[in-house]
């Protein structure tokens, strides 16, 4: 005797296929595996009959920041947009990737951001010079806002390389960016959100040539940015930057990761 089949089988082929195993245009599949996996079900049209199917979930969208540590924009964004946002959403709607190595060195006093707007991070092409260079094989690095910002960044790198878990090192670095230092609260922030690190990993990679090459990779990455940025915090969502993306995600990045996911 023929073995039986499922009355949910014969179901979808009463409703898709009439002519009993006549695939649709497009569908390779015999009928009894059209609701085998959501591909099969999209090429052969039966995603509406396949109750037991879930559509795949979106892909999570892709933000990079490139960024400075000492920048006071910089740091309001990773604090009051980008950190708040991450917290709030499900880990598989949003992917960050963190930069820090920001504007090549300018020649301007510092006396000349002092009272205006928090985009005093801005860099204009007029007064940039190279910000890394190799000297005896070995790279060092200037920064706008000098050594100590040049410090930040490099710990900040070595932090996600030892580390490796994004949910591990950013709240790290949001310790660091919404503190009093930088430079000077890691082994603190360590202590509070990520006890399992090692700080003197960390400071072995700040002082090595770990560190340095890391750097180098940071300075390629904004380096290669297209089109090259004009400021920071230069954001790019889904390999993309605009005025207005950057706009939106200053004002409501909450809003804009919302809005993208589909």
């Amino acid at each position: 005797m023929a073995p039986a089949v499922p009355l949910a089988v014969l179901t979808l082929v009463a409703l898709l296929a009439p002519g009993l195993g006549v695939a649709l245009p497009g569908c390779d599949y015999p009928t009894h595996l059209w609701c085998s996996s959501w591909e099969i079900a999209v090429a052969c049209q039966a995603e509406s009959h396949c109750a037991n199917l879930s559509s795949p979930a979106a892909p999570p969208v892709e933000l990079t920041l490139f960024y400075e540590s000492l920048c006071p924009a910089c740091r309001w964004f990773l604090v009051q947009q980008l950190f708040t946002t991450w917290l709030l959403l499900p880990a598989e709607v949003l992917s960050i990737t963190l930069v820090p190595y920001g504007n090549a060195e300018v020649r301007a006093s510092p006396a000349q951001c002092r009272g205006c707007s928090p985009w005093c991070c801005q860099a204009r092409s007029d007064w940039l010079f190279p910000q890394e260079r190799n000297v005896s094989g070995k790279w060092q690095f200037l920064c706008q806002h000098g050594p100590e910002e040049c410090l930040g960044n490099m710990i900040e790198t070595c932090l996600m390389h030892e580390a490796k878990n994004f949910s591990s090192y950013f709240p790290v670095i949001f310790c660091l960016e919404s503190g009093s230092s930088v430079t000077k609260n890691l082994e603190a922030c360590l202590q509070v959100y990520a006890p399992q690190l090692d700080g003197d990993r960390i400071a072995a990679c700040v002082q090595g040539d770990a560190g340095a090459a890391l750097m180098h990779h940071n300075a390629q990455l904004t380096q290669a940015l297209d089109p090259p940025h004009q400021y920071v915090p230069w954001v790019v969502i889904n390999g993309k930057h605009t005025e207005e993306l950057q706009e939106q995600a200053q004002t409501s990045l909450l809003g804009l990761i919302c809005r993208l996911y589909q």
